[in-house]
């Protein structure tokens, strides 16, 4: 039987003799060294160097990203922990304290970053050789999110489903997402919304879409499920659940309330074999009875556990969490927002959501980098023009430029996922930019699906800095280029209203999108009209 997710990352505990006490190591820095690494959440304070003032704390939060305690440099070094570090770096000093898991620093990696990651993935997350579903690379994905908001329905989804086809979009993985259910914790579709899911189901698979449900771990206090496993009484009981399996409040006598972006709620016990046995029997029957194909995990952050009981108390918040993702291992090609030591996994991972401005546009890339830098191959950056519904539901402006610049980002990146309806949000002129940017995702789509299948077995990123190509040439701080795997660079425009943009051309020969060749390394300045990605394939 294969090995859950937290035994996979925390294996390496079983061989050591673990002191009961933190664990502390610091690492100087060579000069000019540069690190990436932690958590996709910082990928614009790469890479770290002498000047970086700079600290986190894995143990207690994962940032709403992707994190590992892993660190490698352009110098080949890595430093690396099985369990979650803190981390301070100032003055070129690297300070990690562990609670638990040796800290080590390996110098035999080589002399370059793709050395030093590729020597970490083979050592200490070696790939799993399995892919997410390949729809996620070979067409865009649908998100009901931002177009169906809290009113999730049946016709909704096949409205917008059809839309995107009649439109030229291509099939691939369709998301259904928060309000589907009944209520936080009760998976059944709500039935005032939804008449007939199954056959919903059925009309979306003859679409040719797969089908990925929205979830999470927490259970409304005043539902059935909810009297069902604090209680043990609910018309849910012919099901056999047994009570038990919510996280207790700190004397670990009742059910604790936990606050999260939809108000308070419980909150699944994963350690208590009850709670994550029904969990689990949830999503089985909703895979049997309607054809689910995976799930969109949604999650709290670490410091979410503060303070509660959990019925396994040896677990630290991190492995309580882990737990529960091990049911994205359990439905392959699912989705998680944020989780710690998911290398080498066949996950896919989302960034945090962004908000509908010029500023969080300028993150996508790096923290598309940095996901990569800490095993995370299978990055969505996520949704086209932001995933927050505060910036679309709140009326604040919005920008048709910048929603064709979010898609010009994802075009060729891993993965692209529309949410807003582009014949919704945007005028004629723009729908027509936003169908090119289609055509150009898909001509390149062969390409992304062959770099995604390799990196199911090497691990390697998709999306990487411009320095793990070209080492030792003056690249480690571009941030707003980068290459798809070793010959695409990609120069997104993140200017409002540029015109043109200044593109660092490494050395090869390089043809540009526009069909002329240049040589390298070279600065160049393209013109840069709304309708063009400037990107280059080497010769």
């Amino acid at each position: 039987m294969a090995m859950t997710l937290r035994r996979i990352v925390f294996a390496a505990w079983s061989v050591l003799v673990l002191s009961a006490c933190a664990e502390g190591r610091q690492v100087r820095m060579l000069s000019g060294e540069n690190w990436w690494g932690l958590c996709s959440n910082f990928g614009r304070q790469m890479p770290f160097d002498e000047k970086t003032d700079f600290k986190c704390d894995l143990r207690s939060s994962s940032y709403g990203h992707q994190s590992m305690s892993l660190l490698v440099s352009d110098k080949g070094r890595v430093i690396w922990c099985a369990s979650p570090v803190e981390v301070k770096i100032v003055n070129g000093e690297i300070a990690v304290v562990s609670d638990a898991g040796a800290i080590e620093l390996d110098e035999a990696a080589g002399g370059t970053l793709a050395d030093a990651f590729r020597h970490a993935a083979q050592k200490w997350f070696p790939s799993s050789g399995e892919l997410p579903m390949v729809e996620y690379f070979a067409a865009p994905q649908l998100n009901t999110w931002i177009e169906l908001g809290y009113n999730q329905n049946e016709e909704g989804v096949l409205a917008y489903a059809r839309s995107m086809l009649d439109h030229g979009v291509p099939p691939g993985i369709f998301m259904i997402d928060d309000t589907w259910q009944t209520d936080y914790g009760v998976w059944e579709f709500d039935g005032r919304r939804f008449r007939d899911p199954k056959g919903m189901v059925a009309k979306l698979h003859a679409m040719g879409y797969k089908v990925l449900l929205w979830t999470c771990p927490f259970v409304s206090m005043d539902s059935p499920t909810y009297r069902l496993l604090e209680f043990g009484h609910s018309s849910l009981s012919a099901r056999g659940i047994l009570c038990g399996g919510l996280m207790k409040d700190g004397n670990g006598r009742r059910a604790a309330a936990v606050n999260w972006w939809n108000g308070r709620s419980a909150l699944v016990d994963m350690s208590d074999p009850n709670g994550r046995k029904w969990y689990s029997d949830e999503l089985d029957r909703l895979v049997s009875d309607y054809g689910i194909d995976a799930f969109k995990f949604d999650t709290i952050g670490l410091d979410g556990y503060r303070g509660l009981h959990a019925h396994d108390m040896s677990l630290s918040p991190c492995e309580l969490n882990m737990l529960y993702l091990d049911l994205a291992l359990k439905y392959r090609g699912s989705e998680v927002r944020h989780a710690f030591g998911l290398g080498g996994k066949p996950v896919v991972a989302r960034l945090r959501d962004k908000q509908h401005t010029w500023g969080d546009l300028k993150r996508l890339v790096p923290d598309m980098i940095a996901a990569g830098m800490v095993g995370a191959p299978f990055v969505c950056s996520d949704m086209i023009g932001g995933g927050s519904m505060n910036s679309w539901s709140l009326g604040l402006s919005f920008d048709q430029e910048l929603f064709i610049r979010s898609a010009q980002v994802q075009a060729l990146s891993p993965m692209m996922q529309i949410s807003a309806s582009p014949w919704r949000v945007l005028d004629e002129r723009h729908q027509k930019i936003f169908s090119d940017v289609i055509a150009l995702r898909q001509k390149f789509a062969p390409r992304i699906v062959e770099l995604a299948k390799r990196a199911a077995k090497d691990g390697e990123p998709i999306l990487r800095p411009l320095e793990y190509i070209f080492p030792s040439l003056g690249y480690a701080n571009i941030q707003d280029e980068f290459m798809l795997g070793e010959d695409i660079l990609v120069a997104p425009v993140l200017e409002k209203g540029a015109k043109t943009r200044e593109v660092i051309l490494p050395p090869g020969e390089w043809t540009a999108d526009d069909g002329k060749a240049h040589r390298g390394p070279a600065r160049i300045t393209l013109k840069t009209p709304l309708g063009r990605l400037p990107h280059f394939t080497r010769k």
